[in-house]
């Protein structure tokens, strides 16, 4: 019997239906409460990590981020629990497997998941108050959103300035091109409706949002008669029902709530438009326009609309050997295909965006016409069937798989749920797709069916906008300008009264951030709380060939890994490794050309993929070992033809395919330069870390930001062929190398699977008798960094390292709960509360044997890094209570338990092995951080963090440069 369906009803709530859906092992039930209307989706399945979700569909209809400061606002503070920040204290205070809040375009969205079911209920008590017993105190709304400050906030001779945490939160995120095209886009695709707004908000707009425009926002949607709760595990329906009955909708009446929901009114003809985007001045403008074509398509909503505009984007996108796809990465007219590229279906409304990037204006035209043809073409020509079939086995694959391993398995569900939920469709329908598969099926034998949707939904559908976005380098001047003459006219025009009453509330918030709360009232989870370290999934042997098992409940799926440990390599072949595991799956085998590789793919697998994995010893960072991993999983019925793709890759992928080279290098370049402003702190950290241990200084020239600017010089080079050709012959080589290498296997899969697969396996592999040769190693590092890597950001990522120790060092345990101890004592009040960055904190590393402070979308610079040191400061000076040291053993913990899929945690078993990490020393690391003492982290952090020795590195923009020089950080241009 599945959990939640032998239980009565609840009486404040009608079933509406129980649906059993067996290829995700869960039974979907929906019901409805009756004096409210609040909608719940409960999905009962054998999992005891719960999940709990409410939404609220909220359509904004302006810029200000509204919704988005709402959704900060809530949760500072509630009825129940009148403290200043209920959600960073019970972060601290819970052995959460995951909590958090989103804002999307047209619903707000408060989840949280646990595996104890008194820390769940904790959770769910504060988390119920928040949301629909909000104080929504003007002083936060002035910290989390905006608030207009004197530059030194008790001196109003000096200028005036915007602070808040969204407001730094949204320059961030509104500095990537790409954030700034999706609402460019959106913008004109949907000039009506809620869509046409940043529901995040837009730094110039969100100064225009009052604190009563806030309150009435909440009034109005913040009620059960708009709320969607959705819940996933094994605790029964009936219960979370007496919670939600108890704690929340027996106080409320059923209320009309008045949205904006419609649809968006039909163009007639498509719409040619361009924009700008800041880059710095005198930044080089040239292959950095993106221009993009979108399309308004039917409602997300119905399921047949839905899975054809998938199928019909996974025709055209999916890879490489998909017609539209190939036509966007073999064009000159961009350097590479837009990452906005596929389906958004999230809103009401879908759309379908192809396009490049790498571009120049005025070239919009071609791209058009190059799309068009690519359509029409489709459109007469039609799509062979294995191709549909191979696109269909995705689709099913991807519904069957158990994730979980970044976002709890069933988070993931209801968030793909919520979407037909808070538009009016069947959640249930979207969640069950295996009926519609078998409907699908027949369809695609009429060889009409593609090119008829290719034509409805695209050819005839004048619905579209093709949308240029050119850098402009003096954009970002200009809009400084307006805000600084607005600012200076409105001090000019303040009175005397009003300059106190910003002085006052500046000392009321700083006031107010500094006060302790009493934190007693607030529910909690203690040590004693805390479950027994958790078995690791049981591995197996096989007699006679290199392979290692594990029998997990994978719902169908195989999972094979080709564990190969690295030759000896030069500088120069080391550097080539992330190019070399790009293009290994993504070039042609044996006597298949990269088009054809890309289809056997698809219908053979769930997609296969290379990658390193290097790590130190456990007493030893600085002696390292690394591994070529070739990865790839399967439906159960292709795990044959799964290891001999493998395989085949290992054995025969061809590097003599130069133009396909070409192509990947750029999309290389594309995806690593966008990923600088949502990644700026961890890329900040591994500058810092760099010179502080051998895999630090791997980890920065492989993925960080010498990569990235190596990339860029590397690609730029490419344009001479001889040079290409010297690539391509350098990327052979090394796969010859690694070819000569011995491997070794891992399997994991539902038990009756792992002995054919083994069986095949030893069929398809023979195992050479080739020892390794020389090990790879590298030379230990240690040098300082003082670095500022300029770039176009509107705010500051700031990072400062220190050397450290390794996981087996009695040391580690203490240096890891100092993290949690500075972020959540100091930190987070320092450089988020005060200093209105999105976010800050500092950890050990203890892979790498560093231990890192850091900022993310920050305003300041140099007055972060002295935070950085106050907090050291801080440990030693202040008096620290037991409560506060619990709480950061508790997430640390919390973070060593952390739930994955099942084929994450036979994954995470297997390298656990490899590198060292044994069960024994993985029990012992645990005991000495349940053992931790605030003596201890003193100790730790005078013998560690000694200023002398601090490397410090900071992402931030020209304009910041004579700050940087400064504070003697070289400067270096990405």
């Amino acid at each position: 019997m599945t959990a939640g369906s032998d239980h009565p009803v609840h009486p404040a709530f009608e079933q509406l239906r129980s649906h059993r859906i067996d290829t995700l092992k869960l039974t979907v039930e929906e019901y409805r409460h009756r004096k409210t209307g609040a909608r719940h989706l409960h999905m009962a399945a054998d999992n005891d990590e719960n999940v709990f979700f409410v939404a609220l569909r909220t359509f904004p209809m302006d810029s200000t981020g509204v919704a988005h400061i709402l959704e900060h606002t809530a949760l500072c503070g509630s009825e129940k629990y009148p403290v200043r920040d209920p959600f960073f204290m019970m972060i601290r205070r819970s052995l959460n497997t995951f909590m958090n809040a989103f804002t999307s375009s047209d619903w707000t969205a408060y989840p949280f998941a646990s595996k104890n079911r008194k820390d769940f209920d904790n959770l769910l008590s504060v988390y119920l108050d928040a949301v629909f017993f909000s104080k929504l105190d003007p002083l936060d709304f002035a910290q989390e959103g905006h608030r207009l400050e004197f530059e030194k906030p008790d001196d109003p001779s000096t200028p005036l300035v915007y602070r808040g945490v969204v407001y730094n939160e949204m320059k961030g995120a509104m500095s990537a091109p790409t954030s700034q095209l999706w609402q460019q886009l959106s913008s004109h695709l949907f000039p009506t409706t809620t869509y046409h707004y940043n529901s995040g908000g837009e730094p110039d707009h969100i100064v225009d949002l009052s604190y009563d425009d806030l309150l009435k926002f909440y009034r109005h949607h913040y009620h059960p008669s708009n709320a969607l709760f959705a819940t996933y595990g094994d605790i029964p329906a009936r219960e979370h029902h007496e919670r939600f009955e108890q704690q929340v909708l027996s106080r409320f009446d059923h209320q009309k709530v008045e949205l904006p929901v419609r649809d968006e009114k039909r163009m007639f003809t498509p719409l040619n438009v361009e924009h700008g985007y800041a880059v710095s001045e005198g930044e080089p403008t040239d292959h950095k326009t993106h221009i993009v074509m979108g399309w308004l398509l039917d409602h997300s909503f119905d399921l047949q609309d839905n899975l054809e505009a998938h199928l019909l984007a996974n025709v055209l996108l999916e890879n490489s050997a998909s017609p539209l796809m190939r036509a966007l990465e073999t064009s000159t007219i961009g350097h590479s295909p837009s990452p906005l590229c596929g389906l958004e279906d999230s809103n009401r409304e879908m759309t379908f965006v192809c396009g490049v990037e790498g571009s120049e204006p005025g070239r919009d035209g071609e791209l058009e016409s190059l799309v068009l043809e690519t359509l029409e073409k489709v459109a007469q020509e039609g799509v062979s069937e294995e191709r549909l079939e191979a696109i269909l086995h995705q689709l099913e694959l991807h519904q069957r798989e158990i994730a979980g391993d970044q976002f709890p398995y069933g988070l993931q569900l209801i968030m793909s749920a919520i979407s037909p939920m808070v538009h009016g469709g069947d959640p249930v329908a979207l969640l069950d797709l295996e009926p519609v598969l078998v409907d699908l099926r027949e369809k695609i034998k009429d060889p009409q069916y593609v090119p008829n949707l290719v034509r409805r939904k695209l050819l005839d559908n004048p619905h579209r906008v093709t949308l240029t976005l050119r850098p402009d380098e003096h954009l970002d001047n200009r809009r400084q300008e307006a805000i600084a003459n607005a600012l200076a006219e409105r001090k000019s025009a303040l009175s005397e009264d009003d300059i106190r009453q910003i002085v006052d509330q500046a000392a009321a918030l700083e006031a107010r951030q500094q006060s302790k709360d009493d934190d007693s009232i607030l529910p909690k989870v203690g040590l004693a709380d805390v479950p027994l370290q958790m078995p690791e999934p049981k591995a197996q042997a096989v007699d006679g060939f290199p392979a290692t098992l594990y029998a997990q409940g994978t719902n169908g799926l195989v999972y094979q890994q080709a564990v190969v440990p690295l030759p000896e390599l030069s500088d120069e072949e080391l550097l080539l490794l992330p190019l070399y595991t790009t293009c290994v799956t993504e070039v042609g085998c044996g006597d298949l050309d990269y088009l054809q590789m890309q289809d056997r793919i698809s219908a053979e697998s769930g997609g296969i993929s290379a990658f390193t994995s290097a790590r130190g010893r456990i007493d030893d960072v600085q002696d390292l070992n690394g591994y070529l991993i070739f990865n790839g999983k399967a439906l159960a019925r292709n795990r044959d033809a799964l290891g001999q793709l493998l395989r085949d890759v290992f054995e025969g992928a061809r590097f003599d395919e130069v133009e396909r080279i070409r192509e990947l290098i750029a999309q290389v370049r594309a995806r690593r330069e966008q990923a600088v402003t949502g990644s700026g702190h961890a890329l900040a950290m591994g500058a810092a870390s760099q010179g502080l241990s051998s895999g630090a200084w791997l980890a920065y020239r492989l993925g960080g930001l010498e990569a990235i600017r190596g990339i860029k010089g590397l690609d730029d080079s490419l344009q001479d062929t001889a040079a290409l050709e010297s690539l391509c012959q350098r990327l052979a080589g090394l796969h010859q190398r690694i070819q000569q290498q011995p491997f070794e296997y891992l399997v994991i899969g539902e038990a009756e699977q792992l002995e054919p697969m083994v069986a095949s396996l030893r069929t398809q592999w023979q195992v050479a008798d080739h020892k390794a040769g020389k090990r790879w190693s590298l030379e230990p590092v240690s040098y300082q960094t003082r670095q500022a890597w300029l770039t176009s950001t509107q705010v500051n990522f700031c990072a400062k390292a220190y050397p450290t120790v390794a996981v087996d060092h009695p040391d580690a345990a203490a240096l890891t709960v100092l993290g949690g101890f500075l972020r959540n004592g100091y930190l987070h009040r320092a450089i988020r509360e005060k200093g209105g960055a999105y976010g800050g904190g500092a950890g050990q590393d203890s892979i790498n044997g560093t231990f890192r402070f850091f900022s993310y979308r920050d305003p300041r610079l140099a007055d972060t890094l002295l935070d950085f040191d106050h907090a050291l400061q801080w440990l030693q000076d202040a008096d620290h209570d037991p409560q506060e040291l619990e709480e950061s053993i508790l997430g640390v913990i919390g973070q060593l338990d952390k739930p994955r899929s099942p084929a994450g945690e036979a994954r995470n078993a297997f390298y656990n092995r490899l590198f060292g990490r044994t069960p024994e020393q993985q029990g012992r690391f645990r005991e000495r951080v349940l053992a931790v003492t605030i003596d201890d982290l003193k100790r730790v952090a005078t013998t560690w963090l000694v200023p002398e020795n601090a490397s410090v590195a900071v992402v931030t923009n020209p304009e910041s440069r004579a700050v940087a020089e400064s504070l003697g950080l070289s400067i270096e241009e990405l």
